[in-house]
């Protein structure tokens, strides 16, 4: 969902970093993002382990996710191809579900502000299952929920930790890289695409 269906990486980022920055510390992404790909809890757990905090990471989750709510309501924006393409692919007979990181009060947020909530038949968040990405069971969730064995599904991610989800759950995977994930290692790929639009096209996608 978060670069791959709209563009709020960067928004995410913003709030964690004015977060953290009310408690003194300058959270410095420039050399990459160590919690890419991570639930928000297991991230904070990471933040929590560099630097001292006055909350635990449950708490700075709980924080970060009233504050992201408002911003991704009044400034979400989407990436190329969407609504387009998923509703391309519904349209096609495609059974589609989103399998996010993200909290559910931040995947319904996003999906309602994107206006694509309809198309997906299954909404898997990380916080229901018991292990974030790189671990496959968001994905292994929602192949569940859709009833579509892991084989058949083809997941489309924006980051290296979402790649090695998807080839541990058994599917397939198309990358798009987004701005924030360009240097990311994406070898485990089934296919690497620079745009969502490129997918409806791809030999991947047709065969």
């Amino acid at each position: 969902m978060d670069g791959v269906l709209a563009d709020s990486e960067p928004l995410h980022q913003h709030v964690i970093r004015v977060m953290l920055a009310e408690y003194g510390v300058d959270w410095d992404i420039s050399r990459g993002d160590p919690t890419v790909g991570l639930r928000s809890l297991d991230g904070f757990e990471i933040i929590c382990a560099r630097h001292p905090l006055p909350h635990d990471a449950r708490q700075l989750d709980v924080l970060y996710t009233a504050r992201v709510l408002p911003v991704l309501r009044n400034q979400l924006r989407p990436l190329p191809g969407v609504p387009e393409v998923p509703r391309a692919l519904a349209a096609r007979g495609l059974r589609l579900a989103v399998g996010s990181s993200s909290n559910p009060e931040v995947i319904e947020t996003t999906l309602t502000a994107l206006g694509v909530h309809a198309l997906f038949e299954a909404v898997v968040s990380g916080a229901e299952v018991a292990r974030g990405k790189p671990a496959p069971d968001v994905f292994v969730e929602a192949a569940k929920r859709l009833g579509v064995p892991p084989g058949a599904c083809l997941v489309i991610e924006d980051s290296e930790r979402g790649v090695q989800a998807a080839r541990a759950a058994g599917m397939r995977c198309v990358a798009i890289p987004c701005g924030e994930t360009r240097h990311h290692d994406f070898s485990e790929a089934t296919l690497v695409l620079s745009a969502l639009p490129e997918l409806l096209a791809s030999p991947l996608f047709l065969s």
